[in-house]
Order: structure tokens, then sequence, then C-alpha cells
């Protein structure tokens, strides 16, 4: 019986403080101190396609990705995507243009998200190998933004 007890009174003891630091939390004051929420920093079309191809100029600069193991490539394959995923954004807030103009690039970007969903590089000589999907869509990527610039 004294360890029911013992239960019933630890129960409401934390039951009091929780409900003493839940309406201790709010008060009008506080209202006055609320920050407004931070905006989300949006990229222009140019600035993230200097950044996608300076991306592309570096990976070919550094050599591009010359070993056939699997697993040898995949931080060169996310260091092209991870701009490629700021252009897409990018490409989405610009109003001057529609949906239909930026078609080609999307669908070179979906190529590239598809091989990296992979989740890994597969090597250069696997069946199946998602490095064309990568680099390749991301020079052909790059190719296209610079017949097709929006400034």
């Amino acid at each position: 019986m004294g360890r029911h007890t013992w239960g019933k009174t630890a129960g409401a003891l934390v039951l009091a403080a929780t409900v003493a630091a839940v309406s201790g939390c709010s008060s009008s004051d506080d209202k006055d101190d609320a920050k407004p929420a931070a905006k989300a920093k949006t990229v222009s079309v140019e600035g993230a396609t200097t950044t996608f191809q300076d991306a592309v100029t570096k990976f070919d600069t550094d050599g591009g990705c010359l070993e056939k193991e699997p697993g040898t490539c995949w931080e060169q394959m996310q260091a092209l995507v991870e701009p490629a995923r700021t252009l897409r954004k990018a490409m989405n807030s610009e109003k001057s243009v529609g949906a239909d103009f930026w078609s080609p690039a999307y669908e070179l970007i979906d190529t590239m998200e598809k091989g990296i969903a992979v989740g890994d590089d597969k090597g250069a000589t696997a069946i199946g190998t998602n490095r064309p999907d990568v680099f390749g869509s991301a020079h052909d990527l790059s190719d296209w933004l610079d017949k097709n610039p929006i400034k």
C-alpha cells in the first residue's frame, strides 16, 4: 500500500510542476520581445547559374572523376547536385519567364537527382552506373544555361 500512495503523490507532484511550468511560460511581455521570422534567402538565377557553372568548372579542372571503382566519386556528385538544387529554387522564383522556358533545365536537374538518389557512386563500369546521370547532365545543364541566359 505504501508504494501505491507514494506513486499517487509523485504523480500529483509531477502534474503540479508541469502545470506551474506551462502557466509560467507565457506573459504579455513575451509578445513585445518576439522577433519576426527570418525570411528565406533567395538567390537570383544569375547568381545560382554562376555558382553551378563554377562547380562544373571546378569538377573539370580538378580532373573530373577518373577512378572507376564504386564510391570514389560520391563527393564530386554531391558537389554538383547541391548547386543544381539551389539553381532550381532560383528558377522557381524567377517570374520573367515561365515553366515552359525552364523545362529542359528542370529535366536535366531531375536526371541528376535520379542519379544521386541511388545513395552512392555505383562506379564507372557498373551496369546502370549513375555517373552519366549526374556528371553528364551537369555538363549538359551548364551548356543549356550558356545558350539560355536570364539577366
